[in-house]
């Protein structure tokens, strides 16, 4: 029988499982900064690949393997078994980066996705050959993966990111041209088989040994391995040098264009604030607010709104849509401007001793149904005024009114 201590014990672990699993859900989820230990897990992981990958090439060396090989066979299992770790730690939160998916298909989405299968491949291909000894020499040769959990760093580098967003966003135009190479190495081969095959039938056995040729022509300047000796063979190789020059520059060009694109839209966007004339705001939350304890997903802003950096303490923060916001988060907000005819007109008045609105409450002021006080600043805090609130000299006022004339007569008087 379970005591009412055991009970509350079990709930209580339960309860603490969700806001543990987030805890290592930032602290593995690279980029995200918000305290010591996820910055300090992103440094080891990325020192401990590296270390990784330098072993294993020094692995390769007979004058560095044979007097330190077991200082490098250790260091090798110790980093793979981070790996491993690191992998059961991404599996377990996996809900939580894919919040839109149930537990399980969030799991299988995470295992099949591009970087589950590099993690998968980091440390399981080391462990294989205890169970298939035969296999050995076939799962080291997946341990290559691991060096592309360097692409991670893509995260802190926009200069790295651009490489990945250029050739995702032009992956129509290069499929296009990896199919117009394939068909004309597939051409050529044929064509060359043809012309070659009974002047150097053991050269050219069959159609794949002119797929070789036309590769090796089409993408390279040739190997010299296998080369025609006919003179209607030298001549179509000569047009399929050509067109191979022609073909390779397709998808170069397609790539140069793209860094192009991508470098321009990036600058475009450092002077969107220029050129749409996006407004930017600070806001500094508190324990009261109502954002408080929500996600960026869920805040709910209007279109055209937008939450661009968020300052914790000595860190700036991405808004992704899973950052939570806390008390004493700085929000940086920035919205456009009002596309319309009739200019908005907002000045900032500060009452001074002689001001005649110093003593006054809101409901008493002198003026017109068009001139509004948004909000008044006293002593570095922002109230929201209601009729009552009387002003008090050094306060500031946010005005706003439709006719710039009322403000101007306000702010002569201020003095």
């Amino acid at each position: 029988m379970q005591t009412s201590g055991q009970k509350g014990k079990g709930a209580s672990g339960q309860s603490n499982w969700p806001a543990l699993r987030k805890r290592l859900f930032d602290m593995v989820s690279v980029g995200v900064i918000n305290d010591p230990l996820n910055k300090g897990y992103d440094i080891v992981s990325t020192v401990i690949l590296i270390i990784n990958l330098v072993v294993s090439v020094m692995l390769t060396f007979d004058e560095l393997s044979v007097p330190y090989g077991g200082i490098l066979l250790t260091i090798e299992k110790i980093t793979v078994a981070f790996f491993a770790v690191d992998y059961v730690l991404r599996f377990i939160t996996a809900k939580l980066l894919y919040t839109e998916y149930s537990e399980p298909k969030a799991i299988l989405r995470y295992v099949f996705s591009m970087a589950g299968i590099v993690d998968l491949l980091s440390f399981l291909p080391y462990y294989l050959p205890v169970f298939f000894p035969s296999g050995a020499v076939a799962f080291r040769m997946f341990r290559v993966a691991r060096i592309f959990r360097l692409f991670r760093i893509n995260a802190y580098y926009d200069s790295l990111n651009v490489i990945t967003e250029v050739i995702y966003s032009k992956k129509q135009q290069l499929l296009s041209s990896v199919f117009i190479i394939s068909i004309l190495m597939l051409a050529s081969s044929l064509c060359m088989y043809s012309l070659e095959h009974e002047a150097q039938p053991e050269v050219f056995k069959n159609a794949f040994s002119g797929i070789w040729w036309s590769t090796s022509t089409l993408l390279t300047v040739g190997y010299g391995d296998i080369y025609p000796v006919t003179t209607m063979g030298k001549f179509f190789s000569i047009i399929i040098t050509f067109l191979g020059v022609g073909m390779v520059a397709i998808p170069t060009g397609i790539i140069s264009a793209g860094f192009v694109e991508q470098y321009s839209r990036f600058k475009k966007i450092g002077d969107y604030a220029i050129e749409e004339d996006l407004h930017f705001i600070k806001v500094e939350m508190n324990k009261a607010d109502p954002w408080t304890g929500k996600r960026v997903m869920d805040l709910g802003l209007p279109k055209g709104m937008i939450i661009a950096v968020i300052q914790r303490g000595k860190d700036t923060l991405v808004p992704r849509g899973d950052v939570e916001l806390r008390s004493g988060d700085r929000l940086i907000i920035g919205a456009e401007s009002l596309k319309n005819d009739r200019p908005i007109k907002l000045k900032e008045v500060t009452i001074r001793r002689q001001h005649p609105w110093n003593g006054t409450a809101l409901r008493d002021l002198d003026i017109s149904r068009q001139t509004f006080i948004v909000a008044v600043q006293r002593k570095g805090r922002t109230v929201v005024p209601k009729g009552d609130f009387v002003l008090r000299e050094n306060d500031t006022i946010l005005l706003y009114s439709q006719k710039s004339r009322e403000i101007d007569e306000v702010e002569s008087t201020s003095y």
